[in-house]
């Protein structure tokens, strides 16, 4: 067994595992369906995230993350 620590947990940019989290638990908003869903924020995008939060409520931040 390698007593040296797993070189991939401490990788530059990468955030922890622990401190990820979906955000389905809170509140969350239009502007942060936007940004899970990897589109940039903008009037357009935030008219699509509100439509789809009035649509599905907390599913539609659920579907887009693991």
């Amino acid at each position: 067994m390698n007593a040296e620590p797993d070189s991939t947990s401490k990788r530059e940019g990468v955030t922890p595992d622990r401190l990820l989290h979906s955000g389905a638990e809170g509140e969350f908003n239009a502007e942060d369906l936007v940004l899970a869903s990897g589109r940039d924020v903008n009037p357009k995008n935030l008219a699509w995230a509100e439509r789809r939060l009035a649509e599905k409520g907390k599913a539609a931040l659920d579907e887009l993350l693991p």
